[in-house]
């Protein structure tokens, strides 16, 4: 009877094992992750404007048309009915700077809360940071506000108004509210994969954020015992701030501007931390 044959002993041709580990940037954090994937950042922002006016009859021109219409809207219910000031701007300048402004922090908190739900079959197939679905939204909705924003001139110039030095100012505006936006949209997306309510408590708490922002009536209008309270609002003097530089109305005050740019900030490092907390768990979960 044979005897069993020998088990051989591991030789040094044995496949090896492949461990992969994090590259160094990741631990530099979601700053760093965006920058070391900015090419796929980029190519899903592409994505995302190609498919958001396919097959629609007016294509690009719902950018305008929103703002324009909502403008025309809020000139007749706060200029003409109500009576409002607007800062000695026109009604209807006043509110399309306003909404341009909003639209652009309305789109990125949006769509950046709701873009890993949306993409839930790349998350759990393949390996990316996640912060990149809610970043790619930023370009789309720059690109909307640059579009209300060379409208805007045109109308300024038509009715004989020219830009000011103040303008140049502006970009500093728009980094606040990008910033503000982006950082409540990490919070949103993360907490939209465990908790699917969020997506319908946010439209209505950005319905009640516009009745409570200076977009269709001017700081002003609120009464003085009050707009300190009102002013904890940080969209209150970016927005003011923002339609001061494009059309020379009064600048908020200065500590008002301080506190927006700290929540701003603030929101943005409060956005990445929850959102790199939770990151692990949305391929799981989601």
């Amino acid at each position: 009877m044979p005897s069993p044959a020998p088990i051989p002993a591991a030789s040094s041709d044995a496949p090896s094992v492949l461990v992969i580990r994090p590259e160094s940037s990741r631990s530099l954090g979601l700053v760093a992750d965006l920058w070391a994937f900015r090419d796929l950042l980029w190519s899903l922002a592409d994505r995302d404007l190609r498919l958001r006016y396919r097959q629609t009859v007016l294509g690009v021109a719902w950018v305008v048309l929103q703002p324009v219409l909502g403008a025309l809207i809020f000139t007749f219910v706060f200029g003409v009915v109500a009576g409002l000031e607007s800062d000695g701007a026109p009604y209807f300048l006043f509110t399309f700077a306003s909404l341009a402004g909003w639209g652009l922090f309305a789109g990125i908190l949006s769509r950046a809360s709701g873009s890993l739900v949306q993409n839930s079959p790349l998350i759990a197939k393949v390996w990316f940071p996640r912060a990149v679905l809610p970043a790619s939204t930023v370009p789309a909705a720059l690109l909307d506000f640059a579009v209300a924003l060379i409208v805007l001139v045109g109308l300024m110039l038509w009715q004989g108004i020219a830009p000011t030095p103040t303008m140049l100012l502006m970009p500093l505006w728009v980094l606040g509210i990008v910033t503000l936006a982006l950082g409540l949209g990490l919070v949103g997306a993360a907490l939209m994969v465990s908790y699917r309510d969020v997506q319908h408590i946010l439209p209505v708490a950005t319905q009640l954020l516009l009745y409570a922002s200076p977009v269709a009536y001017a700081v002003a209008n609120v009464p003085a015992r009050y707009r300190s309270l009102y002013y904890l609002n940080p969209l209150a003097p970016l927005l003011e701030g923002l339609r001061a530089s494009l059309l020379g109305t009064p600048m908020p005050p200065a500590n008002t501007i301080a506190w927006a740019a700290v929540v701003s900030l603030g929101a943005f490092v409060l956005g990445a931390f929850v959102f790199r907390r939770l990151e692990r768990r949305f391929a799981d979960v989601i």
